[in-house]
């Protein structure tokens, strides 16, 4: 079993998202979300979009997702590579959306936290063993299960028992999809079989 340091490359991308989402809180929403008709003109919104929340609900819950999202990437001591991997997926998240054209505006981190989650499983199914593969493996499938039930080919805002925001789980498959994508892009860099930090 390797016994590399926790990666603290993957807690200062999972802080900067927190950071930038507490931030956001403050900020004119409309500057700073997702919207398809301005992607081209100001693309800074598909880095910025992770800092817009729409209500304490859906700040707070995503503030505890990025602490569950920041714990995986520990305990599965992901390297540089995945921190990498799990950055580029950030935007190419929001940039998915585009396939959903419909989505006018749209906040949160959760697509982006959607992306880490399955770059940290993908490492673990991909370069470990055992039980941590197993781990690994199990997480990639509820994770397919929860996108798959979340019905992202429906109505690209969906409302949800819970919920005092509109869901858009289109987000969350962009994010599942762009994760996978770029972990398996890192897993084929020459030293990505590495644990490192």
């Amino acid at each position: 079993m390797n016994t590399a340091p926790a990666p603290r490359a993957w807690i200062a991308l999972t802080l900067l998202l927190v950071l930038m989402a507490i931030g956001g809180w403050w900020l004119p929403r409309a500057a700073l979300d997702w919207q398809p008709a301005l992607a081209a003109r100001e693309p800074w919104r598909a880095l910025s979009a992770a800092a817009v929340h729409y209500s304490p609900l859906h700040l707070g819950a995503n503030l505890a997702g990025a602490a569950l999202v920041g714990a995986l990437g520990v305990v599965a001591r992901v390297p540089g590579s995945i921190v990498l991997a799990w950055a580029v997926a950030w935007p190419l998240t929001h940039l998915g959306l585009l396939l959903r054209p419909e989505l006018l505006h749209y906040g949160g981190l959760s697509g982006v936290l959607h992306a880490g989650v399955a770059a940290a499983a993908l490492w673990l199914v991909a370069r470990d063993r055992g039980r941590r593969q197993l781990i690994g493996a199990a997480i990639l499938a509820v994770l397919l299960v929860k996108i798959l039930g979340e019905a992202p080919w429906g109505p690209a805002i969906q409302i949800r028992d819970g919920w005092d925001i509109a869901v858009a789980p289109f987000a969350h498959a962009s994010g599942a999809l762009c994760g996978l994508l770029c972990a398996r892009l890192a897993l084929l860099l020459p030293n990505a079989s590495r644990h490192d930090d």
